[in-house]
């Protein structure tokens, strides 16, 4: 067998496994987090959870079969690891980069619940109070129409 379809086979099942993992590691422990940015809601974080992962799987298995092409034929065992070292470093590297982008926007959409839950008072305003010095415009009284 020809080592170029060696190194096609090796970076597939290494690059797919790769994938595979990220991915059910990152569903198994971003259950947590995105059930807090929802506000305790399982089922829309389970639901957002499932769509993440069918994304990342998507854009990285994709990006997986268009690296997979080989410009020039593997013809020892050096070359063969050399052309393995670096798809398979662009493979995590893009693995990497995919993860730190979902937890960015994750923590953007967090911090913008936590700022929404701080800012809506406990109980709502009883009442106004005047700023200290403030006095009501003087002018005429108002008509009432009784």
């Amino acid at each position: 067998m020809d080592l170029t379809v060696v190194a096609y086979v090796i970076y597939l099942l290494i690059s797919v496994a790769l994938t595979v993992w990220v991915a059910r590691t990152l569903s198994r422990n971003g259950r947590i987090f995105l059930a807090d940015v929802l506000r305790g809601n399982e089922k829309l974080a389970e639901a957002v959870n499932h769509l993440l992962v069918v994304g990342f799987y998507l854009v990285n298995l994709g990006f997986v079969a268009l690296h997979l092409s080989q410009d020039e034929s593997v013809a020892d065992a050096r070359r063969l690891f050399e052309a393995l070292s670096v798809k398979l470093g662009v493979v995590l590297l893009v693995l990497g980069v995919m993860h730190l982008g979902n937890v960015y926007v994750l923590n953007r959409i967090r911090r913008r619940g936590a700022l929404d839950r701080e800012q809506t008072p406990p109980v709502p305003p009883q009442g106004w109070t005047p700023p200290q010095g403030w006095a009501p415009p003087q002018g005429p009284a108002p008509a009432t129409g009784a």
